[in-house]
């Protein structure tokens, strides 16, 4: 068993040396983009007389390029502030251009842009295949051209590109592919952002190497909420589906598994630590969305973890993947730099305290990443080294219940 299971992970990452070179040619996303993005705590909040402060409006969207450029996100690594649904206007202007809500974002989209550029960021927008977005505001069907001129020209640096009210899946996959060669066309660097395959796969299954063909990151999944069911529902989805995405990420294209809702409140502090832990195990896309103005400087220490991001953020862009699912407990590894691994032991159980889990270290890397020695360092959820270790050890690891413990294996 255990040699069938290093053969399967051999031919996986043999695979996924093959689909590296069949990336989006737009040179960007070498490494997972990171930034934050308004969804999931601020949705379509359009009233801004009642409630200005959670208003989607160009108000909000400068507050948070401040803080992102004064308190440490985009030194850490957190450079996209992205627009989501519900920032344009019911119609298009009489040129047929996309326009922004002109009360919300009075001075429009190109002002706003300016405005987040001088701060050091990038700005990413959203905008959807079909005639309409997932909120009723006008779609880029039969426009993709124009909308993509009407982004490089405003100074976009990041198009979310979303799949509703598509009216056939060829219409669908038509969409995603002109929308990527559009954007091209620009001659404006701008990452594009796909939903397509999460589209897809009610009726059929997506076909990866021509999705990274187009896109530089895709969703797969649900949109994730604020809560533990959704962030173990992402995971037990990538675990299961993994012999077919991991071997397509890497530079250029990468699985997105939606955004990081540290901050917020739905997650305990061992649930937020496995949150940000996986996500730097899947090579996913680091975008937040909290409230950068109003966050614990625990979440916000997690979040701008050094060691962590390095992990996410490594060039040799290799998503992680499931070793092994014992009773409560997953073992996860994800190939490294330099002949490392960062490794990732979650424990599933919610009832009781902390319980050890035990494995044998010849399991990591197909029993290389020990051999003949290594020394071990716990990142999450404190730093602490471990010490060195021979390719016959075995390591213990205690995990609290809805907790990670990462670690990052480093050969000797």
């Amino acid at each position: 068993m255990a040699a069938e299971r290093w053969m399967l992970r051999w031919v996986v990452a043999a695979a996924a040396a093959v689909a590296a070179v069949l990336a989006l040619d737009n040179g960007l996303a070498r490494t997972p983009p990171m930034g934050w993005l308004h969804w999931e705590r601020f949705l379509c909040a359009i009233d801004c007389a009642a409630d200005p402060r959670r208003c989607v409006s160009e108000q909000l969207f400068m507050e948070m390029a401040d803080r992102m450029a004064a308190e440490g996100w985009r030194d850490a690594g957190y450079e996209f502030i992205c627009i989501d649904d519900c920032w344009m206007a019911p119609t298009r202007d009489k040129q047929g251009r996309l326009q922004a809500d002109p009360k919300r974002f009075p001075g429009g989209i190109r002002k706003l842009a300016d405005y987040v550029h001088s701060k050091g960021l990038k700005l990413g927008i959203y905008s959807d295949v079909g005639n309409k977005t997932c909120a009723g505001f006008p779609g880029s069907y039969n426009h993709y051209d124009l909308d993509a001129q009407t982004f490089a020209s405003w100074g976009v640096d990041l198009l979310k590109f979303d799949g509703c009210n598509s009216d056939s899946l060829e219409l669908l996959a038509e969409g995603y592919r002109r929308m990527s060669l559009a954007l091209n066309n620009t001659g404006r660097s701008i990452v594009y952002s796909c939903e397509w395959p999460f589209y897809l796969r009610p009726v059929q299954q997506p076909n990866y190497t021509e999705i990274k063909q187009y896109c530089n990151h895709w969703r797969n999944f649900y949109d994730v909420y604020d809560s533990w069911s959704s962030i173990k529902s992402i995971l037990d989805w990538t675990a299961l589906h993994q012999d077919t995405i991991v071997k397509i990420a890497g530079p250029g294209g990468w699985n997105d598994p939606d955004m990081l809702v540290i901050g917020n409140f739905g997650l305990s502090w061992d649930q937020s630590v496995t949150q940000m832990a996986m996500w730097a195990i899947m090579a996913a896309p680091l975008f937040m969305s909290n409230d950068l103005r109003h966050i614990s400087p625990e979440a916000k220490c997690l979040l701008q973890n050094k060691e962590v991001i390095a992990i996410n953020q490594d060039p040799l862009g290799k998503q992680g993947y499931q070793l092994i699912k014992d009773k409560n407990f997953q073992l996860w590894e994800r190939p490294l730099s330099g002949r490392a691994y960062a490794v990732a032991v979650l424990n599933h159980q919610e009832i009781g305290g902390p319980q050890n889990f035990t494995f044998s270290l010849t399991f990591l890397g197909n029993g290389l990443a020990c051999n003949p020695a290594c020394s071990i360092r716990q990142v999450l959820p404190a730093s602490r080294d471990w010490g060195v270790y021979s390719w016959i050890s075995s390591l213990s690891v205690e995990v609290n219940p809805t907790g990670t413990v990462l670690l990052k294996v480093l050969p000797l």
